[in-house]
This record gives C-alpha cells, structure tokens and sequence, in this order.
C-alpha cells in the first residue's frame, strides 16, 4: 500500500461501495481501520463489512479532497452520510451582465453548460481572497446593481464606477478579459502584456497609466505566490499512462475537469490487440477510445508516437474543435504523469500481476481479464442449485453473477449438475454472440472438469477450463495427466482460490434462500 495522498474506496461483498475517504498517507490511514483497539461501533461495523478495498492516489491532499467529493456525490455510500449532505463546492463565476462581476456561485446552483466558471475552490479564505484582489487591481465594480452616483470604493481607487460612465464598457471589458486569464491560469502571458504595456505608456510620457500597469504586475507576481489562491483551469484535460509486463499493458486514464480529478478509467491491452511490441498501441488506442467517449480540450502522453499531428486532426474533426495531445518535459503535467504511474504500478502489485501469474501458469493463451466459477451446492436430492461468479480484471463483477436452479437431474449427481449449469450458461452466450471468458474455473475436480468440457464440446466453444479441488487445492487442467500442485502462498493460487470461495459462497447463499422460502 504506497505512502501516497489520495483516496480510498471499501467496497463489501456484492462490490459495492460503502465508504469513501481520503488520506494524506493512505498507507497509514488505511492500516487503522484494521487496528484491533477499535472501539467506535460504527467503525467497526464498517469494517466488519468490508471485502475488497481500491485507492486512487492524487498529486496532494486538495486534489483527494476534491475527488473523495465527486466519489461519493456519484456513489452515495452507504457510511459517508454526512458528506453526503455536505455544502457543494464554491466556483467564482463572471456574470454576463453589461459591466460583468466576479461572484461566488455553489455547485448545486450552476446550470448546465454555463459559462465563465473557475474552480472549484476548497478553501473559503483563498476564494475570499482572490475575488477581492481581482476585484482591486482591475478595479471592477462589486454592487449587484449599478448605482445613480459613485460609492465610497470610487473613492479609495477600488472601483472604476462604470455606474457615472468613468470608464467606457469596452475598457472594463478589457479589464474583465485580463480577470479572466488569472483565473484560467494564464498569470504569466498577462504579466508579459501588462510590462509590455507600462513600457509604452512610460516612452509616450503617459506615467499614470504606466503607474497602473506596475502597480497590476506586482499584485499579479504576489498572486502567483501567495500559497492558497488556487486557480484553476477552465479547460478539460485527460492524462494517459501504462506500464508494460511482458506482453500486456496496464494503462490508466484520468479524467480531469477544470483542473479536478473526476474520474479513472483502467485498461488491459494485450499484445494481439494494438501491436504493443512496437508501442503502436497508444495511437491506436486514442484513435479508438476517443472514437466513442468524450474528448477533452488537452490529452497528456508518456511518450510521442508516429502521426501524433494526424491523430491530432482526426481528434479536431471529432470534437469540432481544436485538441491537442501534449508530452511533458518537466512541470505539473510530468507531476499527473508520475501520479498515474504510481496508482498503475500499485494496483499492479496488489492484484494484476496475479493474473499474469495465472496465464503463464496455466499456459493460457490470453491475458485472463474475465474469469467465471461455477459451483453446484445441495443437501440430499432438494434444492439442488448452481452458481456462477464473474471476476473482471481480479475483481468480482456481481452485475453479471448468475443463480441456477437444477432442472433436468434427478437425484444427486455434481457431476450432472455441473453439465447443466455449464451448458445453460454458454448456450445464452452462444445465442446472444455474447462475450465469452478468457479462462472458467470449476469448483471440483476431474469429474466435474470432465462435465463442463462435455458440454463447451456440445455447443462448439473452446474456452480453457480448469476445475480446482478443495482438499488438496489442486488444478485440473484438460489435458494434463496429473494435477498441478502450487505453493500455498503462489499469487496464481490464492487468486483462484478467492474465484472458487465466491462461487461457493453465492452459491450456498442461494440455497438458503430457497430452503427459507420454502419453510415460509
């Protein structure tokens, strides 16, 4: 567990997510939820619930901050009950009014699509503080209606007073557009073009405009300073990075809006999909993932590839605007990089290598992305059900976890049950041209393997399949002679043993319900 800020999702049995939180160490912070001194009853309820946990890690502690917001507005988890009713995030908002304000508008009360937005802002002090130092240096009015005569702020050089006509519309707006760049982020071009002006008024004698323009460049260089004045992008950004092991990538996609955190997205890209050995693949994968998802103004890369400026003409034509694809040498994008990096790297170690392991174990011919376990649970000759669990990427996907009630067997046979349940399962697919797993794991051993293969032969389907005894925890294969027998801690194993424990756990589960209702 890395040492990063960031944060963290507990999911429970069905894969839901129930808390959301963030950390500045998510090491440290997570390891105390498993501290055997608990004594919050509610805490410890909250982990008497969890099966499975994940963590984004963020550049710093305000980005967790602003994601764990997103996180749980989105998810709404069950034990996150007073962020969910938590005050939305401020934005500072220019209104389109005919001399424009800076104001400050909650989340929940921006329309969609709305324009000439900045933040969002987490501290009240920073956002306080920037609306009043804009405000001063561009002189621009603050009354939320334009008064008949001058206020006390004319007075003190704080306002232009646009109300008594002491500067034309076109001269304020050119104050709001400079407002404008600072809160986009442009400080440093605004800072070039004020110098550029008091150069000019000062060699034209002008020294009180000159005067102006140098007063505006030192409050804008203590801005650009000043720790907590956060100014965020206006724009949308998405940052792709990846790692290689062996013959597969592991590739992350953040979705970053106007400067925040909002979403990420994980890929598996296997070498006969987008030709990885050549890393042809990053250009094929934007030219295809951005074929059918959002496109933002900015895409950040790793590492330049062939075509990038075609690429970058097929991106314009799809948005209908322009989209530039960056690679950073140095700054805050090589920072988003590194960060995506580091979350790549740890859910590998914690849960994708494992399947590695498991394909080179096995000699399986892909990558196994999907896995799906079948059990068959019954007492005596009533009630009689299987089950099947899907695991995607090393985690259960319970959207497509499936019961079966055994209708064609008389009588106690696995070995019957099992075929039926295989045969049912992928008959549907088979029909629907659905997807099929990259690997089936059957709770059992050879007479049960010996089942499920019968049936896949039935209906014309390869798809390898193992069976995975309990007693001895060893895999059958289908055209082994003997069984494999791996280590106890082997990272293969415990991930197939997790597969099989679900499978069974669903399963037993079933059986309850129906001998409940059957009691009722």
């Amino acid at each position: 567990m890395p040492g990063k800020p960031g944060c963290y999702i507990f999911k429970d049995k069905n894969n839901n997510i129930v808390y959301v939180g963030k950390a500045k160490n998510l090491k440290k912070r997570i390891s105390s939820y498993f501290r055997k001194d608990i004594v919050d009853p509610k805490t410890q309820k909250l982990v008497d619930g969890i099966d499975s946990l994940d963590f984004i890690i963020t550049p710093d502690e305000i980005a967790a901050l602003l994601l764990e917001s997103k996180l749980i507005k989105q998810h709404k988890p069950k034990y996150n009950i007073i962020l969910k009713d938590d005050k939305s995030f401020a934005y500072i908002k220019i209104t389109n009014e005919e001399f424009p304000r800076i104001v400050v508008v909650r989340e929940k009360n921006i329309l969609w699509g709305e324009k000439n937005l900045f933040g969002p802002y987490i501290s009240g002090n920073a956002r306080r503080e920037t609306v009043r130092l804009l405000n001063k240096i561009f002189l621009l009015r603050v009354c939320k209606k334009l008064p008949k005569r001058a206020c006390i702020l004319y007075h003190l050089h704080q306002c232009s007073a646009p109300c008594i006509k002491k500067i034309s519309r076109d001269e304020y707006l050119e104050n709001v557009k400079k407002a404008k760049m600072v809160l986009s982020g442009e400080t440093g071009e605004l800072i070039r073009i004020l110098g550029n002006e008091m150069k000019n008024f000062s060699k034209n004698e002008q020294y009180e405009l000159a005067k102006n323009r140098r007063d505006q460049i030192l409050a804008l260089e203590y801005i650009s300073k000043k720790p907590g004045i956060a100014l965020r992008k206006t724009y949308d950004q998405d940052v792709i990075n990846y790692i290689i092991d062996k013959d597969v990538v592991f590739l992350q996609l953040f979705n970053i809006h106007k400067g925040v955190i909002s979403n990420r997205n994980d890929f598996v890209i296997e070498n006969n999909e987008l030709g990885i050995m050549n890393h042809g693949f990053l250009k094929k994968f934007i030219q295809q993932y951005y074929f059918s998802n959002a496109i933002p103004q900015e895409i950040i890369i790793p590492k330049d590839f062939s075509e990038k400026n075609l690429i970058e003409k097929y991106l314009k034509i799809l948005a209908k605007r322009k989209v530039k694809i960056t690679v950073p040498k140095a700054g805050s994008k090589i920072q988003l990089l590194n960060v995506l990096k580091e979350n790549i790297i740890s859910k590998h170690e914690l849960g994708e290598k494992n399947l590695v392991e498991l394909r080179d174990t096995l000699l399986l011919p892909n990558y196994p992305l999907v896995i799906e376990c079948f059990d068959v649970s019954n007492l005596g000759n009533q009630n009689i059900v299987g089950s099947m669990v899907q695991f995607r990427e090393g985690k259960p996907d319970t959207s497509n976890y499936r019961r079966f009630k055994i209708k064609t067997v008389q009588g106690q046979s696995d070995f019957d049950s099992m075929k039926e349940i295989v045969y049912r399962r992928y008959y549907r697919l088979k029909m629907e041209k659905s997807q099929l797993p990259d690997l089936v794991v059957i709770d059992g051993g050879k007479p049960q393997l010996t089942a499920a293969l019968m049936s896949l032969k039935d209906l014309g389907l390869i798809i390898p399949t193992i069976a995975l005894a309990k007693q001895e925890e060893e895999i059958y294969t289908a055209d082994a002679m003997f069984p494999i027998q791996l280590a106890k801690n082997n990272s293969a194993l415990l991930m197939l043993q997790r597969v099989r424990n679900e499978a069974h756990r669903f399963a037993i589960q079933y059986h309850r319900l129906l001998r409940s209702k059957k009691i009722l």
